[in-house]
């Protein structure tokens, strides 16, 4: 299996400013100074944690995915982040995975977060999205989602290499945002990214960043600090390999079932 280079953009986003947002975006991207496989945005990268979606989100045919596309077929990476999205009379929080021939998947954020109304605004997704991407397992899912370790859980019948999270996760939870990153990667025995903004919104909340990468021990191999920047790191298959095979945890965990939600 070959090893994966990953690379974790974060930015100041510009509120409610999709063009002004794709352009500072593009200045990151156009820096990455090595040959990348994955590049991780952050949460809802074109607004903004928002939740003015009737007058912010975009039909699946809007401007957002295209421009993915194009910088996916370039960097032959698959590029993902969080878009609001629009369908029919709905609204999702909506994770885009684009790879580099055009094609996509989407997650739509499962745990919708209450303390700012989000559950009142957009519709929650009822199902994981996992991708394999050059010989890589990987989970991505969307900021809140981070506190609720059996959604995130490694397990055996749907198992992944790589746990990811997109984010707008405010300073004030800043020791939560780094306590449960490294306690996702240590419970699933995987490499975690977080991937955070930084700046202020249009509702006054700050952002520190810190988005990181962290191996399967819960150590760090890469912090961005609280300041924009694009970083990007290789991390090695063989060394996931050898740890779990010393240490396997995963072996070890409860079984368990995640039930459907029951419908209203």
């Amino acid at each position: 299996m070959s090893d994966l280079t990953v690379t974790l953009i974060q930015s100041n986003l510009h509120w409610h400013d999709p063009a002004a947002n794709y352009a500072e975006l593009d200045r990151h991207i156009a820096s990455i100074p090595i040959r990348t496989d994955l590049v991780v945005l952050p949460e809802m990268f074109t607004t903004g944690f928002s939740m003015e979606a009737p007058t912010q989100a975009e039909p699946m045919d809007g401007p957002t995915l295209p421009w993915m596309r194009q910088h996916a077929a370039t960097l032959n990476a698959v590029v993902c982040g969080s878009v609001m999205m629009r369908e029919g009379e709905a609204y999702f929080n909506r994770l885009l995975w684009v790879r580099p021939d055009g094609t996509f998947s989407y997650y739509d954020k499962h745990h919708l977060f209450t303390f700012a109304g989000e559950q009142h605004v957009f519709t929650p997704g009822q199902q994981r999205l996992l991708e394999e991407w050059r010989g890589w397992r990987i989970c991505p899912l969307v900021c809140y989602d981070l506190r609720f370790p059996v959604w995130s859980r490694n397990r055996p019948e749907d198992p992944y290499d790589l746990l990811l999270y997109t984010a707008n996760w405010p300073t004030a939870r800043r020791s939560a945002w780094n306590a449960l990153l490294r306690a996702r990667a240590i419970e699933n025995v995987a490499y975690t990214i977080g991937v955070n903004r930084v700046g202020t919104d249009g509702n006054r909340h700050e952002y520190a960043g810190d988005s990181a990468l962290i191996d399967m021990r819960g150590d760090y191999l890469l912090e961005a600090g609280n300041h924009e920047a694009s970083v990007t790191r290789t991390i090695r298959r063989s060394e996931l390999e050898a740890f779990r095979q010393r240490f396997p945890a995963l072996h070890d965990a409860d079984p368990f079932e995640l039930l459907p939600v029951p419908k209203a």
